[in-house]
């Protein structure tokens, strides 16, 4: 026994200086790799645009070359206008469309090693090369084998997401030095205003919900529960058994991007205008009436499908536009009191009342640390009053990525869960408004907002708009 204990004894330690000297190793490497954009830093703001806008591409492309975890919190970044400057967020925003792929042998490996059968037994086909890839697991297409499991009775196509090799490690390992590096930045002055300290004890909780796949499948069953009713808005389905926390294996989605009737398509306005309603109304169900919200709503995650009418000479203006939301991995609840605060400070927005914003923004974290309060009460309201009096309309997105640029400038906090419905407020209103211009989303708000009998009102509000 003696002998036992101590060959764990000593194994143990050597793991440990193992640990030890990868980590001193990888500490070494990303030293070297974030240099240029450390050394550059200082001159950002002093040296003109063109400089600044390469420096942001730097921080862009080494957060890339870095990995999974420095990817993820180039992603969070993006949605925390209230940290970081908008300039940066912009940049960091295009971290969601770029990732490396691993090999088909790992994802066979994997999926063998997870449901503890060989591939060609769970699936009649299987695509090696993958359809997506993000920084924490990439897709294949297949279709589960017929009869296997529950005897289904045709193939069904699926989407296969499998976690890259070892990323679970590796955002561990470099989470302990992304964490160091926030703590010594406080001493930085050149870093100081970048709040990173902050910033890494909310991502924390953003990062481990990415990597756990059937966290993410048990997402995707509240969502589909909470939108049985729902026609014109759907999530993949999981397929039990087949979920564990590094394969997930989902229903296939077909669809076209969001982005597509954004930016690309001319005319069509029935259908553009019936994509801003049902985007308005489903934030407004998960936030207002379930308080479950999908957190990662960048366009990439929503896709499209057209149903073609059959009567019409012109279908394409008679049919109805449904909306899939995917990768529901990251997702935002919040307490009651964290919710009634963000809904005053909606009916503020909606109202265009500088001061109750401002007053209800500082509500937004349980450990305000805001220097000088008052000023930023008075700085956000005569914003408001500004913006009033200018001629044009008033856009609720823009209104709150101003706002949100003074709580920066303030260092006012906002907690992580609410600065995320905020920021996923601000996305959905400011492409429904390219969808449809007409579509008043303030009223929107107004009309849901300031009825009587909250709760009540909006069950039946918003149900009855969508439900079939």
């Amino acid at each position: 026994m003696h002998a036992q204990d101590r060959h764990v004894y000593l194994t143990s330690i050597v793991v440990s200086l193992l640990e030890g000297l990868m980590l001193v190793i990888r500490a070494i490497y990303l030293a070297i790799l974030f240099l240029p954009c450390i050394v550059m830093a200082p001159f950002a703001d002093s040296l003109g645009t063109e400089f600044r806008k390469s420096w942001l591409r730097a921080v862009r492309v080494t957060l890339e070359k870095a990995g999974p975890a420095f990817i993820k919190w180039g992603q969070w970044a993006a949605a925390r206008p209230d940290l970081f400057p908008n300039d940066l967020c912009n940049e960091l925003a295009e971290l969601h469309t770029k990732a490396p792929s691993h090999s088909f042998a790992y994802t066979q490996s994997a999926i063998e090693k997870a449901f503890g059968r060989k591939l060609p037994e769970i699936f009649d086909k299987f695509e090696e090369k993958p359809v997506a890839s993000g920084s924490v697991a990439q897709v294949h297409r297949a279709t589960l084998k017929v009869g296997y499991p529950g005897q289904r009775a045709k193939p069904e196509l699926v989407a296969v997401k499998v976690r890259h090799p070892g990323v679970a490690e590796a955002i561990r390992r470099d989470f302990v030095l992304i964490k160091l590096f926030a703590n010594v930045s406080n001493f930085i002055p050149t870093l100081k205003w970048l709040r990173l300290d902050e910033s890494i004890q909310q991502f924390a909780v953003f990062m481990m919900s990415q990597v756990d796949l059937a966290r993410e499948a048990a997402n995707l069953s509240r969502f589909i529960y909470n939108f049985r009713h729902w026609k014109d808005v759907s999530f993949p389905k999981p397929l039990y058994p087949f979920v564990h926390p590094a394969v997930l294996v989902e229903t296939y989605e077909h669809g076209e991007n969001i982005l597509h009737y954004v930016d690309k398509l001319e005319g069509h306005e029935h259908i553009k205008s019936a994509l801003a309603h049902i985007g308005t109304h489903a934030l407004l169900k998960m936030l207002l009436v379930d308080n479950f919200l999908h957190a990662d709503m960048h366009p990439g995650n929503i896709l499209v499908r057209v149903s073609q009418g059959k009567t019409s000479a012109k279908p394409l203006f008679k049919s109805r536009p449904h909306v899939i939301f995917l990768d529901v991995g990251m997702t935002a609840e919040l307490s009651k009191k964290d919710r009634n605060n963000v809904l005053e400070f909606f009916k503020a927005v909606a109202l265009q009342d500088g001061r109750n914003a401002a007053e209800y923004t500082l509500r937004l974290s349980n450990k305000q640390n805001c220097p000088y309060p008052q000023a930023f009460i008075e700085e956000v309201e005569k914003d408001f009053k500004s913006w009033r009096s200018a001629e044009g309309d008033f856009q609720p997105a823009d209104c709150m990525q101003q706002l949100l640029e003074q709580v920066r400038r303030h260092r006012v906090n906002i907690d992580g869960n609410i600065c995320t419905v905020i920021v996923t407020t601000m996305v959905l209103e400011g492409w429904q408004h390219k969808l449809d211009p007409e579509y008043d989303v303030l009223k929107t708000l107004q009309t849901l907002l300031f009825k009587v009998d909250l709760e009540e009102s909006l069950v039946y509000t918003i149900e009855g708009l969508m439900a079939p």
